[in-house]
């Protein structure tokens, strides 16, 4: 049999927190963020479950080919825009939106010969300081893009750094939206301002001459179920449902006596007799090394702890006292790394990652390329009682 580790992609779920960011914003469109291979779930595999958006966004040209070669004819944007000339041949051919976030990309279009003039978002650079035009420089961008035959229609967009903060004043993101309200002010076309933090936290919100229900939002790690401003909020508060679920089953189980080690390093010592399970999954997988003993697990839908280093392939839990009068685990029980366990316990992707020191964004991007794939319809089942 193959080794038994599984990354499960719920298209329920893709569906339920698509429509879930869609009631957020009713009155805008929705950016579909598919970027880093839809954050690591497979461009392919989501976009059945999320087809009813009203574009896609990403980064890579060759993503985009993948969606077009999917059939879908509605809006591709790529969010950082053309890296180099050339870029834009395929953009007419794919008829592909595209962010112009610096003159260089201006001065490439210029010199670009087309029959179809494109459609551009111009990025201002609000705060965030790392693409886009500033204030003081927007307007002279607008004009010469304006001034351009190969370019239709210029939408304005920008992106906040602090979204995810329970601030909204002027160390959240009024200052970003009062400055691009400010500078944008008399420019005709579309906007675009809220990522998934903003959205489920502001949208529809107004401060001063800002507003924040523009034209197109963009749902990125929402809508594969992870809170974007956790630990403030948990999926569960925003009504998110996990959209990959990481699982494999336990291949040994040791009995370990009081003050013996465990694993490379051994940077755990037992405090007393317990049983140790051995899982079929380790950093080769994806799964963070730097997770330390305590990162939670669900074993046979029980929650459970990482304990020891991970190695390349394995990584040890804690499968309770040597005395005690459950009934043992054996070879072949489900463990759970995250996501929703078979008996209905779910274990947020954002909990591990705080456990790790990390963020829910890295694991669900990091899943490795060998461990295998699969597509569930299912409806979430009830927690067993």
């Amino acid at each position: 049999m193959p080794r038994p580790i599984l990354a499960t992609v719920h298209l329920c779920a893709l569906r339920h927190n698509l429509e879930r960011l869609q009631r957020a914003a009713p009155d805008s469109r929705l950016w579909a963020v598919v970027k880093a291979n839809a954050y690591g779930h497979g461009l392919e595999r989501v976009f059945p479950a999320l087809r009813a958006a009203d574009g896609f966004a990403l980064l890579d040209l060759a993503e985009a080919e993948r969606l077009r070669a999917l059939d879908w004819r509605g809006p591709i944007l790529l969010l950082e825009g053309c890296f180099e000339a050339r870029d834009l041949e395929l953009c007419s051919r794919l008829n592909l939106w595209h962010v112009v976030h610096c003159e260089e990309q201006i001065d490439w279009l210029a010199a670009h010969k087309t029959h179809q003039p494109h459609r551009v978002f111009l990025k201002m650079n609000s705060g965030m300081n790392r693409l886009g035009f500033r204030p003081a420089a927007l307007r002279s961008a607008w004009a010469r893009l304006n001034a351009l035959p190969q370019v239709d229609e210029i939408s304005l967009v920008t992106h906040f750094s602090d979204a995810d903060s329970a601030r909204f004043g002027a160390d959240g993101i009024a200052h970003q939206l009062e400055a691009f309200a400010a500078a944008t002010s008399d420019l005709p076309g579309e906007r675009s301002l809220c990522n998934s933090a903003a959205t489920l936290r502001h949208a529809g919100r107004e401060l001063g001459s800002g507003a924040l229900a523009a034209d197109w939002v963009r749902g990125g790690i929402a809508l594969y179920g992870s809170a974007p401003d956790h630990p403030e909020h948990r999926s569960a508060d925003w009504q998110l449902q996990p959209a990959m679920t990481l699982a494999s089953r336990l291949i040994a189980v040791q009995q370990v006596e009081a003050g013996e080690s465990i694993g490379y390093g051994s940077t755990f010592i037992a405090p007393a007799g317990m049983r140790i399970g051995i899982v079929a999954c380790g950093y080769a997988d994806g799964y963070p090394r730097h997770a330390g003993s305590g990162t939670p697990v669900l074993v046979r839908g029980r929650l459970s702890r990482l304990v020891g280093r991970v190695s390349m392939d394995m990584l040890a839990v804690d499968l309770g006292p040597a005395e005690a009068d459950a009934p043992p685990c054996q070879i072949g029980d489900e463990v759970v790394l995250w996501g929703r366990s078979r008996h209905g316990a779910l274990l947020p992707v954002d909990e591990v990652a705080q456990a790790a020191g990390t963020i829910g964004y890295e694991l669900l991007c990091a899943v490795a390329a060998r461990v295998p794939f699969a597509l569930d319809e299912a409806e979430p089942a009830a927690p067993a009682a």
